[in-house]
């Protein structure tokens, strides 16, 4: 009866090993816990001191401080400020713009039940983010002088929990009795691909590697079979491998991330741009049917076959019918960029173009202009021009900058202009904000999204949210027509009436909701603008 119990128990502890050794290789880690904290090199840091103290060395030299440059640089604190009116004539706002502005942390602040709870909750917010945002690839490597280490300077990429053959890595000093270099990493471990002769390793697999040898081409032999193996998942991030010798250290980023996927397009092979196979057009209407109708006609006039998709969130809506047309119903009022996430998410074509439901086409509105220099250059949006009744044409070019401010806030500075003319495209010009007649890549424009908080107005905050994600450029010869504005009041229709009363009634609360979205959601503190 015991030799019995012997056998079984031998039987379940060699089954239990059996099954350790077969789950192995399916285990994707060598542990079930990882830590996926943000990690701040402490050793970086300690080098940038070091080479920081070396810099600051020399007290005794005299310098002497070139203001106007000097002026341009960062000083993590900024400030809004007015311009004064020297004059106040008629027109002279739109002739001679002076900058404004606002205080967008007193206005939101003021009216808050809670300012202090709200600004700890804002600081919160931007600790949380500045941890999920933060990457080892974008913490400043300063090479110290005369270094005998050679390494990759940058363009390492890893796929996550993949490996690869670290290049480019070396030493280059005089011959001694032994050469050594000591490799680090945080996120990932090291091997060797081969192994060379009379070079000493030791710890291969781990996340600390030693390479040794009396000979230094040996030694260099075997620093061209380093390899890396990501050992911390994360879809996008990087690791920040120390590279030391005996009085020498540097340090080189390695990118961690999946490869980006391509969002490709089949329009079919045309010698001609095929608008229709190529372009959606997208509008969001609210209690301007008969102007929806012309600009329907006005469209069908040019493009007989393009999409057009309808946002609408009309108390009782009307049916709009037609070939190549989608009208989308949403709840009453819903509103102005709520409307636009709803038509750009049913665009299934390469190119979205957003125009208003009181827009005109004519001959000089020719997409295939857009469609060009989206095609021929790296732009991702191009606005148009809008032309009204008087002769007036606008482009609404505008530049966006923010001003570093430290822990109350950023500063954000909106101008009017641009940046520079569009080499082969001499009627057109880099910005950072246009008019609302736009076309621009569909996954871009979807990508960066529209804020459905604002529901009666908002133009410019799409732009301020997609600043440094959108290339965006501007052509002043694709036209657009607007639909005349001017009534006199006893001529006024019904709907005409509905639709102001509706639109401009609550420009306090939304101008509440802006101050909100641009002070919290944007962390800035200020604003300004002309």
């Amino acid at each position: 009866m015991r030799a019995h119990c012997k056998r079984n128990l031998g039987l379940i502890v060699i089954s239990g090993l059996v099954l350790l050794v077969l789950l192995r290789p399916w285990s994707p880690g060598t542990s079930s816990v990882v830590d996926i904290r943000p990690r701040h090199g402490s050793a970086i840091e300690k080098l940038l001191k070091k080479i920081q103290d070396d810099i600051s060395g020399g007290h005794d030299i005299a310098y002497h401080i070139k203001e106007d440059v000097a002026h341009r640089l960062p000083k993590n604190t900024c400030e809004c400020v007015a311009e004064k009116k020297t004059f106040d004539l008629p027109f002279s706002s739109l002739l001679f713009p002076h900058v404004w502005a606002h205080q967008l942390d007193l206005a939101f602040l003021g009216s808050h039940p809670d300012p202090e709870g709200a600004k700890r909750h804002r600081a919160q917010e931007y600790s949380s983010f500045q941890r999920r945002s933060y990457s080892s690839a974008d913490v400043p490597i300063i090479a110290e002088a005369n270094s005998p280490l050679q390494y990759p300077t940058q363009g390492v990429v890893v796929r996550p929990l993949k490996t690869i053959i670290i290049p480019g890595l070396g030493l280059k000093e005089k011959t001694r009795s032994n050469h050594t270099v000591y490799l680090t990493a945080t996120l990932g471990t090291f091997d060797v691909a081969v192994t060379v002769d009379k070079v000493s390793i030791k710890g291969e697999g781990e996340k600390h590697m030693m390479v040794s040898s009396p000979l230094l081409s040996n030694l260099n032999k075997q620093l061209q079979f380093i390899t890396y193996t990501n050992t911390v998942f994360h879809p996008r991030t990087a690791d920040t491998v120390q590279f030391v010798t005996e009085g020498h250290q540097s340090f080189f980023t390695i990118k961690v991330g999946h490869r980006i996927i391509p969002k490709l397009y089949d329009s079919g092979y045309q010698k001609e741009y095929n608008i229709s196979a190529l372009v959606t057009i997208v509008t969001k209407t609210f209690l301007r049917y008969d102007k929806l109708k012309d600009l329907i006609d006005s469209i069908r006039q040019y493009y007989p076959t393009v999409t057009i998709v309808i946002a609408d969130d009309n108390e009782h809506p009307q049916p709009v019918t037609g070939p190549h047309i989608e009208q989308f119903i949403m709840p009453f009022g819903k509103g102005w960029f709520a409307g636009r996430n709803l038509a750009v998410s049913q665009v299934s074509t390469k190119y979205v173009l957003w125009v208003d439901d009181d827009f005109i086409f004519t001959a000089n509105t020719k997409l295939e202009k857009m469609v060009d220099i989206l095609e021929k250059t790296t732009l991702d949006l191009v606005g148009g021009a809008v032309r009204e009744v008087t002769g007036y044409t606008a482009t609404y070019r505008h530049t966006i900058s923010v001003e570093e401010g430290g822990e109350d806030g950023d500063c954000l500075h909106i101008r009017q202009g641009y940046y520079h003319v569009i080499k082969d495209f001499p009627n057109c010009v880099v910005a950072d904000a246009v008019i609302n007649f736009f076309m621009g890549r569909t996954d871009e424009v979807r990508q960066a999204g529209f804020n459905p908080r604002l529901t009666r107005q908002g133009h410019l905050e799409f732009f301020i949210g997609a600043l440094g994600s959108l290339h965006i450029g501007s052509c002043d010869d694709v036209i657009v027509n607007h639909a005349s504005k001017i009534k006199l009041p006893w001529t006024k229709t019904d709907s005409q009436k509905a639709y102001e009363k509706f639109r401009y009634s609550s420009a306090n609360a939304e101008t509440n909701i802006h101050d909100e979205v641009f002070y919290f959601k944007n962390r800035f503190k200020c604003m300004t603008s002309n």
